[in-house]
């Protein structure tokens, strides 16, 4: 061997950064952890992921037909099994959300001639998707309002330009999983229409709202002209997406589908993950989204009864099984707090990450799962007081 080569061999690794250990030590907490909220299937190892879904498959479909081959099969099948949970003519399956969305907009532009698409500033395509509407689709994009709620139907009717359609994200992620009550929802859809505009709802996780609005799937997707839906936000499936409608537009839309590029050779992996989501999460969203709401008031009280001078959870009362959780640190400390009491004591209260929103002012998402369902309020509550006394004694 050269002298080169062994100088080489020989040389230091570069030391890992403070935050790697804190990534590496969250994700072996996580693997370790006794106790959690949510159990995502995202975060399983692949032979336990293979594993579910060989468990859960024939439940679904049967293995001895053929595969799919550019959409047929079993993509079909989960086309149908859509359209039918949500009352609509049809459905077709899309590799991603992004896509599904912007080929049902840039349709629904062509049939109105307007290309101008009203939606929240803290919707999906404007905040996470890198301008996709008007980059790619060719769509222009007008921001109804930004406080942290849907739009109402007022400020539908006042908006000062016209448009050819109406996004809503039910429920608004960002703003904290929110939904408007049903009666807003319904006189907001009104308002859209007698502007002469299509509503288009981004469902990814329209699958839970069905507890706040004490309305079924059917009754909900029908106020729109189009739907979309995630097989992977709320049905632990692999991935992909939905978009439903009348017959016409979904026939236009798989023809865009080709376009852009979603004739994917074969998905059956990910087809039978989401008719295995349908079949074994879907029943049970409605506890987990009844179970959030005791979570949230045990979070509360944990923190009062820890003497922690200031917490919030938004919503007080979830609308979904996911919601917000602000504490007045900053994130790196509530991440290392959070990591430490899982390593402590194998109860890892608030896996998520953490997001600055303000001067010593963080966020975090919390999410109830089957795994939730377990935790009794006052579990919840001594984990609460648990993690509040692990704080430095004064936010900073």
């Amino acid at each position: 061997m050269s002298d080169t080569a062994t100088a080489q061999d020989e040389q230091p690794t570069e030391p890992r950064s403070a935050q790697e250990q804190l990534r590496e030590r969250r994700a072996a907490a996580y693997r370790r952890a006794d106790r959690v909220l949510s159990r995502a299937g995202m975060r399983a190892s692949l032979r336990e992921r293979l594993a579910r879904l060989q468990e859960a498959a024939p439940e679904v479909y049967d293995l001895d037909e053929p595969s799919d081959i550019y959409g047929n099969g079993i993509v079909e099948a989960l086309e149908r099994r859509v359209a039918a949970l949500l009352g609509t003519e049809a459905a077709a399956f899309f590799p991603t959300g992004t896509m599904a969305q912007q080929v049902a907009l840039r349709c629904w532009a062509a049939r109105t001639g307007n290309p101008t698409v009203a939606l929240h500033a803290l919707a999906h395509p404007e905040v996470h998707e890198r301008n996709a509407l008007r980059e790619v689709a060719g769509l222009r994009t007008v921001r109804v309002t930004g406080e942290p709620q849907l739009p109402t139907a007022q400020e539908i009717r006042d908006f000062e330009e016209p448009f050819g359609a109406l996004m809503l994200e039910l429920p608004l992620r960002d703003a904290g999983f929110v939904l408007p009550s049903w009666e807003e929802l319904t006189e907001l859809v009104e308002a859209a229409r007698e502007r002469d505009a299509v509503v288009h709802f981004d469902g990814a996780r329209l699958w839970e709202s069905t507890v706040h609005f004490g309305r079924s799937l059917p009754e909900i997707a029908d106020l729109a002209d189009s739907v979309y839906v995630s097989f992977y936000k709320s049905l632990d499936g692999f991935g992909g997406a939905a978009l439903a409608g009348p017959k016409p537009l979904i026939e236009e839309a798989k023809t865009w589908r080709h376009r852009y590029g979603g004739m994917i050779f074969q998905q059956f992996p990910t087809a039978l993950a989401a008719l295995a989501g349908l079949e074994r999460e879907l029943p049970r969203l409605p506890d987990y989204v009844h179970h959030a709401r005791v979570v949230a008031a045990a979070l509360r009280e944990g923190f009062a009864e820890a003497g922690l001078s200031w917490s919030r959870v938004h919503p007080e009362q979830p609308h979904t099984h996911q919601f917000q959780l602000w504490l007045p640190y900053e994130p790196d400390v509530l991440m290392e707090t959070a990591v430490r009491q899982a390593e402590d004591t194998g109860t890892y209260l608030f896996p998520g990450f953490w997001e600055t929103k303000g001067p010593g002012l963080s966020m975090t998402e919390v999410t109830v799962t089957e795994a939730g369902l377990k935790w009794t309020a006052q579990d919840v509550r001594t984990a609460a007081a648990d993690f509040a006394t692990r704080l430095p004694s004064a936010p900073r």
